[in-house]
């Protein structure tokens, strides 16, 4: 057990900006406007710098996932589901309200602390990862940022505590293309409830959720400028037509949904009629930067397991790590885990400064799922037989790098989006 929780140890007075680096700011949010958590600073520092919250959810983190999650995920893996247990460890450390305001019954950090906590989550198992992940940046931030009071007060407390949330925007027609969707909301004659019709596809966390955000088309004669988004009770209608097998991340629930007449009252809508699309894209561009902090920890994950073994398994009549071509391939990859972490914590202290970050989230997304598959296949070789069986678990690691270059945005999407801030920069 953890000897303290992180919203126990997080929620206490704020030191002055005088007295703590990069202090966080507890401005309000203002609408329309890129969230600031974190103001600007004077003096460049380096990117390995946090504060004294970040530094101590890293270590509580870390101590829960190597003491708590470690022992279960060879089982969970198996079993394709993720343990209560662990879900209710997230909760009770503070991990599922990272963001979220105290009054709220969050721990009330900054961006930065949720990627730390995504990474730390990644290097012991990925699948627990993901949910902490699509919980905060998508699903709580869209909230925080987009719903009205109301919203907030009727569903942010008990996302933080005890419920579990999905976000739910891919359908069967579409995936890149997130704008063809084809679910509908049409409002009945009384102008009190929606009524939802559809599908959605790829919807992580979804056997777990009891909360689900819903993107849907009130208007489709006006394209995507009919998507809104609501939120719902999975009780309100949400039915589980499927469970994917996968490859990878297993223990990670991935369901097709279905919405057969579903009633939601309108004060569900979340942000503006018409304005779902807008949410969509601004969150999903602050969600790649916590993708590229889950495969930031996966490959450190199998970086470090496999050099553990490396310089302790002996031939020749010496730890086959102190061999030169070993040591070659180690500090290649390490240079290149280093480089995807730093992109990743660019990316999120800009987006804490409210300054652009899209093209920098996109680059971090991008060469992080690249770096973990990478990481992930050499980590296998380095352990020669060792590494191609289930129970050391390097195996584990290379299946759930794969989906870093397809979810929240393929890898071909991100150099798309890359390549377009590079035509805006240079053609004339």
């Amino acid at each position: 057990m953890l000897v303290r929780s992180l919203r126990s140890s997080l929620l206490r007075p704020r030191l002055p900006p005088s007295q703590a680096l990069r202090a966080i700011s507890t401005s309000s949010i203002r609408r329309q406007v890129q969230e600031i958590t974190r103001p600007a600073i004077d003096t460049p520092l380096s990117l390995w710098n946090f504060t004294e919250e970040e530094n101590m959810l890293r270590e509580t983190v870390r101590r829960f996932a190597e003491d708590v999650i470690g022992p279960k995920v060879s089982k969970m893996d198996e079993e394709e589901k993720m343990d209560p247990e662990v879900i209710q460890g997230l909760f009770d450390n503070g991990l599922m309200g990272i963001e979220t305001s105290a009054d709220m019954g969050g721990s009330e950090c900054s961006f930065t602390s949720a990627i730390i906590a995504v990474e730390e989550l990644a290097r012991v198992d990925p699948s627990v990862a993901v949910l902490c992940d699509v919980h905060n940046t998508l699903v709580n931030t869209v909230l925080r940022l987009y719903g009205s009071k109301e919203v907030q007060e009727k569903w942010l407390p008990d996302l933080a505590t005890k419920k579990v949330g999905s976000f739910c925007l891919s359908e069967p027609a579409s995936g890149s293309d997130a704008f063809a969707l084809q679910t509908t909301a049409k409002l009945d004659s009384s102008g009190d409830f929606y009524t939802l019709n559809g599908s959605k596809m790829w919807i992580s966390n979804s056997a777990e959720a009891d909360t689900f955000l819903v993107f849907a088309n009130v208007d489709p004669s006006k394209g995507y400028k009919g998507i809104t988004c609501f939120v719902m009770s999975k009780d309100m209608g949400v039915e589980i037509a499927k469970k994917e097998k996968k490859l990878g991340i297993r223990a990670s629930s991935t369901c097709l949904l279905s919405f057969d007449d579903v009633k939601i009252p309108k004060e569900n809508i979340v942000g503006e009629v018409g304005k779902g699309y807008k949410i969509a894209i601004e969150i999903l561009n602050e969600g790649r930067i916590g993708i590229a902090a889950q495969m930031v920890g996966l490959a450190q994950g199998a970086f470090d397991k496999s050099l553990t073994y490396a310089y302790q398994r002996k031939q020749f009549g010496k730890p086959v790590g102190e061999f030169q071509g070993m040591g070659f391939q180690f500090a290649d990859v390490a240079t290149e885990i280093e480089a995807a972490r730093l992109l990743t914590y660019n990316a999120a202290r800009l987006k804490e400064e409210g300054r652009p970050f899209t093209k920098e989230a996109a680059m971090a997304k991008y060469f992080a799922s690249v770096i973990a598959q990478k990481a992930a296949g050499n980590a296998i070789e380095w352990a020669g037989g060792q590494g191609f069986v289930r129970e050391v678990g390097l195996e584990k690691y290379w299946r759930d790098s794969k989906i870093g270059a397809i979810y929240e945005g393929t890898s071909n999407i991100q150099l798309e989006t890359i390549a377009k801030f590079l035509r805006k920069e240079y053609q004339t």
